[in-house]
């Protein structure tokens, strides 16, 4: 019997900032108090350096009123 496949690693993507200037008026700092997060981890999430709670990914998605896929993207490693 083959030992079970190793999930693979990747990488979360996310289009906050394009959605977030491209759809309201809100800053970093003004997302950030609306979903319950600082504005330095707005701006780390939207640079890619930090993957949101799945609880903060869904509040983000809730602010922008859009479908889940629309912001948070998986990459997987190959």
């Amino acid at each position: 019997m083959k030992p079970p496949k190793k999930p693979r690693k990747g990488k979360v993507l996310n289009q906050i900032r394009r959605i977030r200037l491209a759809r309201t008026a809100l800053t970093q700092e003004e997302l950030g108090k609306r979903v319950g997060a600082t504005r330095q981890t707005i701006i780390a999430i939207e640079a890619g350096k930090y993957a949101p709670s799945m609880e903060l990914a869904f509040r983000i998605v809730r602010e922008f009123d859009v479908p889940f896929e629309e912001i948070f993207q998986f990459e997987a490693s190959l």
